[in-house]
């Protein structure tokens, strides 16, 4: 692999992430993920200094579900992990994939010069980046 033309997070992200106010319920938020097909959200920023936050469907689970919480009456802010840890979309997916071991990452926001372009997750990275590889890019 590390005599191939690296693979790059560009190359593998998804361009279709749902993006959501921390203010909307957690209700709403799964309502959300469930109709796009998703399993994260990103949290907007609240102004340009602010950073972005996200939500997973395990954070629902442990946040929510398992301490017997209303969804209707618990906010996304109230879940979310922020600031997240971006990564630059032409990251090489080995040492993404290094990074999420090393923070305990699943999913990450791609960010080019602070603006949201993808999400990109260990799936992604392997059944993308190395049937890419498998099938020489």
């Amino acid at each position: 692999m590390s005599e191939e033309t690296p693979i790059r997070v560009k190359d593998v992200m998804t361009q279709d992430f749902q993006t959501v106010d921390g203010m909307m319920t957690v209700k709403d938020g799964v309502c959300r993920m469930r109709d796009a097909g998703a399993v994260a959200l990103i949290v907007e920023k609240r102004h340009a200094d602010d950073e972005y936050g996200i939500v997973l469907l395990s954070d629902v689970a442990r946040k929510v579900l398992a301490k017997d919480r209303s969804p209707d009456r618990v906010n996304i802010y109230e879940i979310m992990s922020k600031p997240v840890i971006g990564v630059d979309p032409e990251m090489d997916i080995r040492y993404c994939t290094q990074l999420f071991d090393k923070f305990g990452l699943s999913y990450a926001p791609v960010i080019d010069k602070g603006e949201l372009k993808g999400i990109v997750s260990y799936a992604s990275m392997v059944l993308r980046g190395l049937c890419r590889l498998a099938q020489g890019a």
